[in-house]
């Protein structure tokens, strides 16, 4: 299955969660698209629930089908911790989520397209692919040809806060994933464990 690349909005509000973060889409009208988004919703079943909480992490790191399997598959292979956290972390370990973070993009669309055009650097080393997953330790930067990029301005001063586990310089425009986060530092509006239950009936 190819990547979601049509309205994210018109998505958040069909799942009932901000994909981007912002929570813009939601403000204005906070019921589904279409003709009926404001009627009564039918009730959902057990997979129902699973397979939407699937999806709404799914969009939300902008994945595959196969990746987002793929990397659950791997959370599995972890020995210690919760499944479903480990999960969560793993994803949150994504080189275009970890740029996302340290506020150099305002979306993680945005940062993924920065990793994929090369603006990028990984330990001094470009690094062109989104799903690199960041060690902690590791400095993630911008390339000097790239640190002019008014949208890096842009998305730098537009930040609020960022999470504890990632430091940031912005004079250097560089920053770094400290350690791994808790899982109340991860999306509060994910229920995992209905993720673990939809892969493990499949």
């Amino acid at each position: 299955m190819s990547r979601y690349t049509g309205p994210s909005w018109r998505l958040s509000r069909r799942l009932g969660i901000s994909l981007t973060g912002t929570g813009k889409e939601l403000a204005r009208r906070p019921y589904a698209p279409g003709e009926h988004g404001q009627g009564r919703r039918s009730k959902l079943s057990e997979y129902g629930m699973q397979l939407r909480e699937k999806q709404k992490l799914r969009f939300m790191y902008g994945l595959t089908e196969r990746q987002f399997s793929n990397t659950f598959v791997r959370a599995g292979k972890i020995r210690q911790g919760k499944l479903g956290v480990n999960f969560m972390i793993l994803l949150e370990r994504r080189l275009d989520n970890v740029v996302y973070r340290l506020g150099l993009a305002t979306t993680r669309r945005q940062a993924r397209q920065l990793v994929n055009h090369g603006h990028i650097t990984v330990d001094g080393k470009r690094v062109d692919i989104p799903s690199y997953e960041v060690k902690i330790g590791q400095v993630i930067s911008v390339r000097d040809k790239s640190k002019d990029m008014q949208v890096i301005k842009d998305a730098v001063d537009a930040v609020v806060g960022r999470p504890q586990y990632v430091n940031f310089d912005a004079d250097k425009l560089e920053g770094s994933l400290v350690r791994l986060p808790e899982r109340d530092e991860l999306e509060a509006d994910i229920d995992e464990s209905l993720i673990v239950e939809y892969y493990n009936k499949l």
